[in-house]
């Protein structure tokens, strides 16, 4: 009888611990499917999803569906409509950022003479006062490593600002040049050639296109400088970029010649036909995409004339009348000037 009620207590254990890896496998099932609708469109199944933290909701770029709507607002709970504001109201300090030598962690003494309710300090504690900014000055910045990042990443924001860039890429290339001190790369090379190298290895990775001789025309050292110093730290740092692709460019250019989106839709099909017949390899992606612009303001007749597209571009008139001609022989598009 023991024995009999030994086996029906294992088959009783076994039972429960069958139903509990079929429960836990219908739950692994569920957090599943549940990432796999909210990381991709029911609809279109595209990746591309934005969140609209205006509307509260989460919509796909490709098609347009409201994949999620009222969310959850992870910002303050109050408003601000100016920065002393701000400042009162909010109870947290700056995010960390890779842009600042120190990260954004230390502190910084206010220059203004007023205590922290806001009364004048008196003359015999501004002397005081005086010695401890200097020296907090001083030990933000004590050895030279920080000293190095300090002037590197100022020269980044400045080159970044000059070129309208985003924070995304800001805090990019500072973790590429972050990267290239720690491996020790800087030496025997310029501060200001690396930096503006890393600038352009950030603009490659975010896909935000910036060309060599943008960066050189912001930046203090020559354009063969700053392609020398982007390949050996791209080879050291193993950075895994893809080429530009001329559609990238297309946006840009058509934004600077006031060009309607019907333009670069047509421009941007046009260089899709010409990748797959592969005339676009080889060649430089801003000419192509010139060309490519070129071409559908004919078409769509919003034209511009070669000198206009060249210029905001960046290149030659001859670059746009040689892929031009190119591209509309290959595609069998008849142009008609």
């Amino acid at each position: 009888m023991v024995e009999i009620e030994k086996v029906k207590e294992i088959e009783k254990t076994e039972r429960e611990k069958i139903k509990e890896g079929i429960r836990q496998k219908k739950e692994k099932e569920k957090v599943g499917q549940f990432e796999k609708a909210t990381v991709e469109c029911p609809e279109c199944k595209s990746h591309a999803l934005v969140h609209d933290y205006e509307r509260a909701e989460l919509i796909c770029n490709e098609c347009g569906l409201v994949v999620d709507a009222d969310f959850i607002d992870q910002g303050p709970e109050w408003r601000a409509f100016d920065h002393d504001q701000r400042m009162k109201r909010s109870r947290v300090g700056a995010p960390m950022t890779y842009t600042i030598h120190d990260k954004g962690l230390s502190t910084m003494i206010d220059w203004r003479n007023r205590d922290s309710y806001g009364k004048s300090i008196s003359s015999k504690s501004r002397a005081q006062l005086y010695r401890l900014r200097k020296w907090q000055r001083r030990i933000r910045v004590s050895n030279a490593t920080e000293r190095n990042l300090a002037f590197a990443l100022s020269e980044l924001d400045r080159m970044a600002s000059a070129l309208g860039l985003s924070q995304n890429v800001r805090e990019t290339a500072a973790v590429v040049y972050r990267k290239a001190v720690d491996k020790n790369l800087i030496r025997g090379r310029s501060i200001e050639g690396v930096a503006a190298a890393a600038l352009y290895s950030a603009c490659r990775q975010c896909n935000v296109p910036r060309t060599l001789d943008e960066i050189g025309e912001v930046s203090r050292v020559s354009r063969k400088e700053i392609g020398r110093t982007y390949r050996f730290i791209s080879r050291e740092l193993g950075l895994k970029l893809v080429p530009t692709s001329p559609i990238d460019y297309v946006p840009r250019f058509c934004s600077g010649l006031t060009l309607r989106g019907e333009v670069q839709s047509k421009a941007v099909e046009i260089l899709r036909q010409a990748s797959e017949k592969e005339l676009t390899s080889g060649r430089g992606p801003t000419g192509v995409a010139a060309a490519a612009i070129y071409i559908s303001s004919i078409l769509c007749g919003d034209r511009r004339t070669q000198r206009e597209v060249a210029e905001v571009a960046g290149i030659t008139e001859v670059t746009i009348r040689n892929r031009y001609k190119e591209l509309a022989e290959e595609l069998d598009i008849e142009i008609i000037l």
